[in-house]
C-alpha cells in the first residue's frame, strides 16, 4: 500500500495531473451547485470524454470532479434553501437559516472546512479500511436495510423542533410518496393516474428542489424585500477566520461526522443523502445547545458537509475491493474502470496498483483544492447573491429550479410536481409542518419498503418468517440504536424539565432565605429604631429635668 501510495504521490506532482484535478474539483463545484444537476449526472456526462483519455488520468478527472460536486451542493443550499445534490439537504437546515440571520460567509466557511475534514477521512478510510469494512458491508442483508432506514427515519424525532406531532405527519407525507409509482419488488403499479412518467416514482431531485426552494421563492416575493442583509465590514472578515480557527480547534465534530460518513458510504446503495441526515442528526443529539439548532447553529452545517464528502473516499472502499457501488456516482466510476478493461477486486490492486495510488492521492489533493476554490467562488458567489435585489433574485430562482427540475429527466411532468410539491409545502409550512421530514420519508421510504419485501421474501422457508428481522445480529444493534434515538429526546425532556424545576425550587429557596434575611434585616431596624427612640426620650427627659432645676435656681 505504502509503494502504490508513493507512485500516486509522485503522479499528482505532475502538472498535468494537478491541472486535471483543478478542473475537476472546480467543474464539479459548478454542476453540485445547480439544483437539479446532481454529482451523477455530472459524473455521466463526462464519460464520453474519458474513452480517449489514459485510465489513470480518467479516474483522476472523474475523482476530483466527484469531490467538488458534492461540496459545490452546499452552495446554493446556504444561500437560496435549494440543495445543489440531495447530500446537502441537511446543510440546508442551518445553512439558510444563516443566510436569514446575515452569517452566509460564515456558513461556506463552515462548510468548506468540514467538507476538507470529511474529504480527508474518507480518504484515509480507504487507505486503511477497505477490506475489512467491505467484508463487513456483505453481512447486510434486506432486514438490516430494513432497520437502517427505520433508524434514519427516528431523526424526524429530533428534527421536529416545534412539534413531534407535526414532524410525524411530515414524514408521514414522504412515506406515501414514495410509494408513487411501480412496486420495487413485485411490479405492482401504484397510485401513478395513468401517468407513464409517474411510474419510476416521485424523482428525488424535482421533488427536492420544489419542497425546499418554492416556499422561500414564495416568501420572498410575498416579502418584497430581503430578511438577511450582510454587513460587509471589516469584523466579518475577523468572523471568517475564527470561523476557520473554531472548526479546526474544535475538531471532535467533524470527524465524528466524518466517521458516520464514511461508515454510512460503504453500505451499498445509501450514500451521502443519508449520511448527511445521520450526521446532522446525531450532532444535534450530542450538543450542549440543542435550542439553537433549526435557528442557524454552525455544527450542524459542518456536520452535515463532514459526513456527505466522507462517503466521497468511503463509497470507493466497495467498488474497488468487490466490484460493488457504495453510492451512485460509484456506479458510474466503475462503469468507467470496466469500460477500460480494469476490474475491481485483488487483481486491480496488484496490477494496476499505480493508478489506484493516484486515484486515492487524486481524490485527498482535491479536497485540499476545495478549501481556496471553494472560499473565492463560495464568498464571491454569496456576495453577489445577497447583493441582487429580491426583485431579480426570486424570478432567478424560480428559472434556475425549473430548468434544473426539467434537466433530470427532460420532462414536463418533473417541472409540474416540483410546482405541486412547493406549493404543498408552502401552505403545510404555515401549519408549522416543515419540509425536511417529508424528504427524509420520501428518500428512506423505498428503501425501508425494499427491505421489508425482500427480507419477508428470503425467510419464506421459516415458520415465522417476520422473526428474522429481530434475531440477526446486526439488526438487534440497529434495533437498540433505533430504541435509544425514540427515546434520547424523551430522556432529555425529562432532565430539562427536572433541571428547570430544581433550578426553580432552588431560585425558590434563595427568594425565601433573601426574605427571610430582609425580615430579619427590617427586625433588626424597628429594634434599632426604638432603642433610638428610648435613647432620645430619655435625653430629652433629662434636658428637660435639667431646664427645670436652671429655672428654679
Amino acid at each position: 500500500m505504502l509503494e502504490m501510495l508513493g507512485q500516486g504521490l509522485l503522479a499528482n506532482l505532475a502538472p498535468s495531473t494537478l491541472l486535471l484535478v483543478l478542473v475537476g474539483t472546480a467543474g464539479g463545484m459548478a454542476i453540485g451547485a445547480m439544483p437539479g444537476l446532481s454529482a451523477t449526472m455530472g459524473l455521466a456526462l463526462l464519460v464520453p470524454f474519458t474513452f480517449t483519455m489514459d485510465p489513470t488520468n480518467a479516474m483522476v478527472l472523474l475523482g476530483a470532479f466527484y469531490m467538488g460536486a458534492i461540496y459545490g451542493g452546499s452552495f446554493t443550499a446556504i444561500l437560496v434553501n435549494a440543495p445543489g445534490t440531495p447530500s446537502s439537504v441537511a446543510t440546508a437546515f442551518e445553512g439558510y437559516k444563516m443566510t436569514k440571520k446575515g452569517k452566509s460567509e460564515l456558513a461556506v466557511v463552515a462548510a468548506t472546512m468540514g467538507s476538507l475534514v470529511g474529504g480527508i477521512v474518507g480518504v484515509v478510510a480507504l487507505i486503511f479500511l477497505a477490506p475489512p469494512l467491505a467484508d463487513f458491508s456483505l453481512r447486510f442483508g434486506p432486514q438490516e436495510y430494513f432497520w437502517v432506514a427505520i433508524f434514519g427515519l427516528t431523526i424526524i424525532v429530533s428534527m421536529s423542533t416545534g412539534s413531534i406531532l407535526k414532524g410525524v405527519i411530515g414524514g408521514a407525507i414522504g412515506l406515501l410518496l414514495a410509494t408513487i409509482g411501480i412496486a420495487p419488488v413485485g411490479g405492482d403499479v401504484r397510485f401513478t393516474f395513468g401517468e407513464p412518467m409517474l411510474q419510476g416514482g416521485v424523482p428525488l431531485v424535482p421533488a427536492m428542489v420544489g419542497l425546499f426552494t418554492i416556499p422561500e421563492v414564495i416568501k420572498l416575493i410575498a416579502r418584497k424585500g430581503r430578511e438577511a442583509e450582510m454587513e460587509l465590514a471589516p469584523k466579518e472578515r475577523d468572523s471568517v477566520w475564527r470561523m476557520i480557527g473554531q472548526t479546526v480547534g474544535k475538531p471532535f465534530n467533524a470527524i465524528r461526522s466524518a466517521v458516520i460518513g464514511t461508515v454510512v458510504g460503504i453500505l451499498p446503495g445509501a450514500g451521502g443523502s443519508v449520511a448527511n441526515l445521520v450526521a446532522y442528526s446525531e450532532a444535534k443529539r450530542a450538543s450542549k445547545v440543542k435550542e439553537n439548532y433549526g435557528k442557524g447553529e454552525v455544527e450542524g452545517v459542518v456536520a452535515a458537509e463532514s459526513a456527505n464528502n466522507a462517503t466521497v473516499g468511503a463509497g470507493l472502499i466497495p467498488t474497488l475491493t468487490i466490484g460493488v457501488p457504495g453510492t451512485p456516482p460509484d456506479a458510474i466510476i466503475l462503469g468507467v474502470l470496466l469500460l477500460h478493461g480494469l476490474r475491481p477486486g485483488a487483481e486491480l490492486f496488484e496490477t494496476s496498483g499505480d493508478l489506484v495510488g493516484t486515484l486515492i492521492v487524486a481524490l485527498a489533493v482535491s479536497a485540499i483544492m476545495m478549501v481556496p476554490v471553494g472560499l473565492i467562488a463560495g464568498r464571491g458567489l454569496q456576495r453577489g447573491v445577497l447583493a441582487l435585489p429580491a426583485r431579480y433574485l426570486a424570478p432567478g430562482i424560480m428559472v434556475l429550479t425549473i430548468v434544473g427540475a426539467f434537466a433530470v429527466r427532460s420532462s414536463v411532468v418533473d417541472v409540474v410536481i416540483m410546482l405541486v410539491l412547493g406549493v404543498l409545502a408552502y401552505l403545510l409550512g404555515l401549519v408549522g409542518i416543515s419540509s425536511a421530514p417529508i424528504v427524509l420519508g420520501l428518500i428512506l421510504g423505498t428503501i425501508a419498503e425494499t427491505g421489508l419485501v425482500q427480507g419477508l421474501l428470503t425467510s419464506q422457508g421459516d415458520a415465522t418468517p417476520w422473526l428474522s428481522f429481530f434475531t440477526r445480529p446486526i439488526s438487534i444493534v440497529l434495533i437498540a440504536m433505533t430504541v435509544i434515538s425514540l427515546l434520547w429526546p424523551v430522556i432529555q425532556g425529562i432532565r430539562k424539565r427536572r433541571g428547570t424545576a430544581t433550578d426553580l425550587e432552588s431560585e425558590l429557596t434563595e427568594a425565601h432565605e433573601a426574605e427571610k434575611a430582609s425580615a430579619l434585616a427590617d427586625d433588626d431596624t424597628v429594634v434599632s429604631d426604638a432603642h433610638a427612640a428610648n435613647d432620645h426620650d430619655g435625653a430629652t427627659t433629662d434636658r428637660g429635668q435639667a431646664e427645670h432645676r436652671g429655672g428654679r435656681d
